[in-house]
């Protein structure tokens, strides 16, 4: 996947001079209250037209990944709430080192959201404030439980190392929800970009299903969890509906 960087301070030159835009943010002196010096975020594209990955070049978690579908859900995150803030952003991702932000499909354009969502993750690094306000609400790392059986402990294994960096590259995540022993199913979960990107559907059956039932013979499906939606949210509702396109039969991948 091509990245890209876009340069505020020198695009209205670069369009002058018929040179390429660069997404990215790069932030001076002046551009900052008094202890932040400078900053650079680059904005990477995703298999998800309608998502794109900041990397704000600072730590955003300590571990692990958080997921915001919701104005609501993001509550507990300073920087989602502001992120929320800018008009048109439907859903917000934390990386170790990225967040993934998804807008709503008919609204404004990129070119149009991203000064606003730069200058939303400078002013949250510039206040200093954490990122999750509530310590207890980072996310637990994930870990294989005494009572897992070997199957499942293959699984979680091969998730952790083999697949979830892979999707997080694409600023998504995939979390082990549960195996049924007799049907032989894995039920995932997919955040951020993954949630409802067109290609989610050849991710999840030729990349971690095929995956999975070659290393494990007891695996024999792969499907994402149903999720409860809250009717009066527009967001989880296209959630809801992306996820029963995945699984129907007149779904069709279109390129992304």
């Amino acid at each position: 996947m091509l990245r890209h960087a876009w340069s505020v301070v020198a695009q209205q030159g670069a369009r002058q001079a018929g040179a390429p835009i660069r997404h990215a943010f790069l932030g001076g002196r002046g551009a900052f209250p008094a202890g932040v010096r400078s900053m650079f975020i680059e904005a990477h594209p995703t298999p998800n037209v309608n998502s794109l990955k900041f990397h704000p070049g600072k730590p955003v978690l300590p571990h692990g990944t958080m997921d915001f579908p919701s104005a609501r859900a993001g509550m507990q995150s300073p920087l989602a709430k502001a992120l929320f803030r800018v008009d048109g952003v439907s859903s917000v991702f934390f990386g170790m080192d990225f967040v993934t932000v998804t807008k709503n499909e008919d609204d404004l354009s990129w070119a149009e959201l991203k000064p606003e969502i730069f200058a939303a993750i400078m002013d949250f690094y510039a206040s200093g404030s954490p990122v999750v306000s509530d310590a207890a609400d980072l996310p637990d790392i994930t870990t294989v439980n005494e009572d897992d059986s070997e199957v499942v402990q293959l699984i979680k294994e091969l998730l952790d190392t083999r697949i979830r960096p892979a999707v997080q590259d694409d600023g998504g995540d995939i979390n082990f929800v549960s195996f049924n022993e007799e049907s032989g199913v894995v039920v995932v979960q997919l955040q951020g970009a993954c949630s409802t990107c067109a290609s989610s559907k050849v991710t999840l059956k030729s990349g971690v299903e095929n995956m999975l039932k070659h290393y494990v013979p007891e695996v024999h499906e792969v499907i994402a969890e149903d999720l409860e939606v809250d009717d009066a949210d527009p967001v989880q509702r296209r959630q809801k509906e992306f996820l029963a396109e995945m699984t129907g039969d007149t779904y069709k991948t279109p390129a992304c």
